[in-house]
């Protein structure tokens, strides 16, 4: 029931940042957690960062805690991915979510993703 698109990726070096943004289509953006997962050539995609609807809880992989931050705007139907001290490992594409938080993690909704940003760390 929604769109989403993906933005803010590109090459940067190991300790700088970079923003990724995705806007979403929709009415109900608000009714809806977000995440943020991220896929490198030969492996399975993997969760990074979630954020419940009203904005008011967040989860993160271990990987990134300390790291990157999620937020969202409800009144501009878009979220964010601020990435600080990225690290080469951090090298994927990077897709946005659309589905539901719980206490434990967050369940991605499967007809909602975004096509992809590529983030690409240099050494």
């Amino acid at each position: 029931q929604v769109r989403l698109v993906e933005s803010g990726g590109g090459l940067v070096q190991a300790g700088g940042s970079l923003r990724l943004s995705c806007v979403a289509s929709g009415r109900t953006f608000s009714s809806y957690a977000m995440g943020w997962f991220r896929q490198a050539p030969g492996k399975e995609r993997e969760f990074v960062a979630a954020i419940s609807g009203s904005g008011g809880s967040t989860y993160y992989a271990g990987s990134v805690r300390g790291r990157f931050t999620i937020s969202r705007d409800n009144a501009k139907n878009t979220v964010y991915l601020q990435m600080n001290s990225l690290k080469p490992e951090d090298t994927a594409v990077y897709y946005c979510n659309a589905g539901t938080y719980y206490s434990g993690g967050y369940s991605p909704g499967k007809d909602y993703w975004g096509q992809g940003t590529q983030v690409t760390v240099s050494s």
